[in-house]
């Protein structure tokens, strides 16, 4: 029989008191934290402590200090995108299968389109999107890639990725990877010794049938 139970008319003092905070937890945070951290460590705390979260945050920030763009270059870039892709996707749906990439206002277009007047309507829309300083048009006509050809793009991208880091011959962070039918196109704004040195590592790479430099060069 369930001791608690069997003593009904004595209360269960373990029950009673109050659960000790956790070493390590929101109480030890700094009281200056902003409330949108606020509100995420209140979501966290339902599966417990929030080290993890912390430290996605500074790596997170890390990544962004690396960035040889400025932060207003980076949003920039998200908000072309959005703009091309939303603008493309309305017009054409699943008609097109549509890659929009902006590195530093240089914009590169990837996918299959089913006409040249898709095509050209699309170069035309990204040419015209506010901040857009250059398009790099590799659309192609013909019917949209199948969902196994896409999965061994974004596989070659992890494998192009995981290569820079092992090769150790310039920051993986410079190098944006975009892979579209076995060609690997390499974005990002690096000198020309990193540009040749990314370019040599993707075309070593198992599965790579291309590659495409669009750099914007320092020296």
């Amino acid at each position: 029989m369930n001791t608690a139970t069997a003593r009904a008319g004595r209360p269960n003092a373990a029950a009673a008191r109050p659960p000790a905070p956790r070493e390590g937890c929101l109480h030890a945070l700094p009281a200056a934290a902003g409330l949108a951290l606020v509100a995420a460590l209140a979501l966290s705390a339902l599966q417990g402590c929030v080290p993890a979260l912390v430290v996605a945050g500074v790596g997170a920030g890390a990544m962004v200090v690396n960035d040889r763009r400025s932060t207003g270059a980076q949003v920039d870039d998200e908000s072309i995108e959005l703009k091309i892709n939303t603008a493309a996707g309305s017009s054409y749906g699943n008609e097109i299968h549509l890659n929009v990439t902006s590195y530093n206002a240089t914009v590169l277009l990837t996918g299959e389109v089913p006409s040249k007047a898709v095509l050209d309507d699309i170069v035309k829309v990204a040419k015209g999107t506010d901040r857009v300083k250059k398009v790099d048009s590799y659309l192609v006509i013909g019917p949209n890639a199948e969902m196994s050809t896409r999965t061994n793009d974004s596989y070659i991208t992890s494998k192009v990725k995981a290569r820079f880091v092992e090769s150790d011959k310039f920051s993986a962070t410079h190098v944006k990877v975009v892979t579209e039918r076995g060609v690997v196109y390499l974005m990002g704004i690096v000198s020309r010794a990193e540009g040749d040195a990314a370019a040599q590592v993707a075309a070593t790479t198992s599965g790579v049938g291309k590659v495409v430099k669009i750099f914007e060069y320092t020296t």
